[in-house]
């Protein structure tokens, strides 16, 4: 099954919970600004956040309050990013990248999440040697045709273009995925997602109703948590 389904299946769950998505993305937002300045064109965090943000079609006038908080010196001044490494049910090997303001709580919460649901946490670097940073950009099947699609991606340097029935995966490097992004967007190209992702290198499939029923609440407290920024795994979820 391709990624395309996955990312259609988290952003339905995120839709159905979209203030704690716009939480989660203001967070982003004014640690950003905080960090780097408010203005976009001159802090490429700060523009990947309000992208993103956008992607899940938070309101201008958050983004805006967002900013302000930041570089007023409120929202964002003791926030930290932690990076936690597990497995899941199965030994589904999972990433969870967080910012927080209490990582005692943060910790702890994750902890809890993964023993509930059977997994359990590991040591920093026990799976993410799995995974590789990728800039990742997903493009429905019927917003494009393939062939030019094709082309222009990797003329704005894009690595690799994966065509599936549902849509098309666009990677890049990391340091490219801003270029490419703002090409395809310069042609009319609309999104169904486009960020810097860790892309795993094997998935790994579950085939126990036991298994996939935890891995899948698993995944869900994770996102549901508003310290937890991106749930990254290796799970080869099923088309239903």
């Amino acid at each position: 099954m391709g990624r395309i389904h996955n990312i259609e299946g988290r952003k339905n769950k995120q839709d159905a919970a979209r203030s704690n998505v716009f939480t989660k993305h203001a967070r982003a937002i004014a640690v950003a600004a905080r960090e780097g300045g408010g203005d976009p064109e001159y802090n490429a965090s700060l523009k990947a956040a309000i992208v993103k943000a956008k992607s899940d079609n938070m309101p201008n006038d958050n983004i805006d309050r967002a900013i302000k908080k930041g570089v007023g010196g409120g929202e964002g001044e003791n926030y930290e990013s932690i990076t936690y490494e597990g497995y899941g049910p199965g030994g589904v090997a999972i990433i969870v990248e967080t910012l927080t303001d209490n990582k005692n709580r943060t910790a702890g919460n994750v902890r809890y999440y993964f023993d509930k649901n059977n997994g359990n946490l590991g040591t920093p670097g026990c799976v993410s040697f799995m995974f590789d940073r990728k800039g990742q950009i997903f493009i429905a099947a019927d917003e494009a045709d393939e062939d030019e699609l094709m082309e222009l991606s990797l003329d704005l340097g894009a690595e690799d273009f994966i065509a599936e029935e549902v849509g098309y995966e666009i990677l890049t490097a990391p340091e490219d995925f801003n270029e490419v992004r703002d090409g395809l967007e310069a042609k009319g190209y609309k999104f169904l997602a486009a960020d810097v992702k860790l892309i795993p290198q094997t998935t790994s499939v579950l085939e126990e109703e036991g298994q996939i029923k935890s891995m899948e609440k698993l995944l869900d407290v994770l996102e549901e948590d508003d310290d937890v920024q991106n749930v990254h795994h290796n799970w080869e979820m099923p088309e239903a």
